[in-house]
C-alpha cells in the first residue's frame, strides 16, 4: 500500500469504528464486514469485492500497533494534502521522502504475511468461513473437497440381519463392491462403504447402502428384542406348565407358564434377543391358548364336566360397565 493511500483513505470510517477503538472493536468490526462482503458469498458483485479489499486493507493497518501509530501520524500530518509520488509540494521532497523511514521498505504488510490486496482472510479469522480459503488475488478458493457420496439399496434375510452378512453390489462396469453388513442391523439402517463414492480432489466420497430386511415367519423384531407367539393347551394355561421354545441360536429354552395364564400374556426370557455391539435384547413369548377343533367323546365329556363345575364363575362380569360411553 502506498503511503499516499494512507492519507486518502479513512480506515476507521471503512470499518465503521471510532479513532480510539480497541483491538477487540477492530476485530469485531472486521469479522462482521468480512463475512458480509466476502467474494464467496457475493459472487459476481464487484462492489462487494472492492469493499472486501478495502476492509482487509483497513484491518491490515489498524490491527498492527506499529502501523496504526504510523497511520495516525501520517493522517495527522498530511492534513488531506495531495502529493504525487516522487513529486513535491512547496519545494519540499515527495511524500515518500518525508515518511519513507517509517515503512522500512515494507508497505501494506498484513499480520501473518497475508497481503490485504489479495483479499485474503487473516489467519486469526480462519474460522470465519470454515478455514478453507487461500489468498489468490481477487477471489478465494475453498480447500479441496472430497467427492460426493453415492447411494444404493439392498435386501437381506432376517437371519443375515441378526448374524451379520456380506453382500456384493455390482457396478455398471462389472466391478463388485463387497458390503459388510454388521450383526444386529435394523430394517432401514444404512451401511457406509468408505471410498466408493464419486471421485474428488481430496479423495473419493463414500457409498451409502440402505438395507431392507425381509420379514420372518416366526420372529418379529422389536428394537433389540424378539417377539414370538407360542401356543399352549388349556390345561397348561390353567394348571401351569414348563414348555420349551426355540431361540435364535437353534437351541431351546424352558419357559415357565404360571397357572392361570390367559391367552395374550407375554413372558420374558432374558438375553435371548438380538445381540448388537451395544446391547443384547430379550425374547418376548406371547402365550396363545389353543382351542381344539375336534373333541373325542371322552374329551367332550370332560369339558362338559368342567363347565358344570365352574358354572358359578361369570367371566364377563362388569363388561357392560366397561362398555358405557
Amino acid at each position: 500500500m502506498a503511503s499516499q493511500d494512507w492519507v486518502d483513505k479513512d480506515f476507521y470510517a471503512i470499518l465503521g469504528i471510532a479513532k480510539d477503538a480497541s483491538d477487540a472493536d477492530i476485530k469485531k468490526a472486521y469479522r462482521k464486514l468480512a463475512r458480509q462482503h466476502h467474494p464467496d458469498t457475493n459472487a459476481g458483485n464487484p462492489a462487494s469485492e472492492k469493499k472486501f479489499k478495502d476492509i482487509s486493507e483497513a484491518y491490515s493497518v489498524l490491527s498492527d500497533a506499529d502501523q496504526r501509530q504510523q497511520y495516525d501520524a501520517i493522517r495527522a500530518m498530511g492534513g488531506g494534502a495531495r502529493f504525487a509520488p516522487g513529486g513535491n509540494a512547496g519545494g519540499s521532497g515527495g511524500f515518500e521522502d518525508m515518511f519513507g523511514g517509517l515503512f522500512n521498505g515494507n508497505t501494506g504488510r498484513q499480520p501473518g504475511g497475508v497481503n490485504p490486496s489479495s483479499g485474503g482472510i487473516p489467519p486469526e479469522f480462519a474460522d470465519l468461513f470454515g478455514g478453507g480459503f487461500g489468498g489468490q488475488p481477487g477471489f478465494q478458493q475453498r480447500r479441496p473437497q472430497k467427492g460426493a457420496d453415492r447411494t444404493a439399496t439392498t435386501s437381506i434375510s432376517f437371519s443375515g440381519s441378526i448374524r451379520g452378512t456380506t453382500i456384493g453390489l455390482r457396478e455398471p462396469n462389472g466391478e463388485v463392491i463387497d458390503v459388510r453388513v454388521p450383526a444386529g442391523i435394523k430394517d432401514g439402517q444404512k451401511v457406509r462403504v468408505r471410498g466408493k463414492g464419486q471421485p474428488g480432489a481430496a479423495g473419493n466420497g463414500d457409498l451409502m447402502v440402505a438395507v431392507s430386511v425381509k420379514p420372518h415367519d416366526f420372529y418379529t423384531r422389536d428394537g433389540d428384542n424378539l417377539r414370538i407367539h407360542v401356543p399352549v393347551t388349556f390345561p397348561e394355561a390353567a394348571l401351569g406348565a414348563d414348555i420349551e421354545v426355540p431361540t435364535l441360536d437353534g437351541e431351546k429354552v424352558r419357559v415357565r407358564v404360571p397357572a392361570g395364564t390367559p391367552s395374550g400374556r407375554t413372558l420374558r426370557v432374558k438375553g435371548k434377543g438380538v445381540t448388537t455391539s451395544k446391547a443384547t435384547g430379550d425374547l418376548l413369548v406371547t402365550i396363545d391358548v389353543a382351542v381344539p377343533k375336534n373333541l373325542s367323546k371322552d374329551a367332550e365329556a370332560a369339558v362338559k364336566a368342567f363347565a358344570e363345575a365352574t358354572s358359578d364363575a361369570d367371566v364377563r362380569e362388569g363388561l357392560a360397565a366397561k362398555a358405557r360411553l
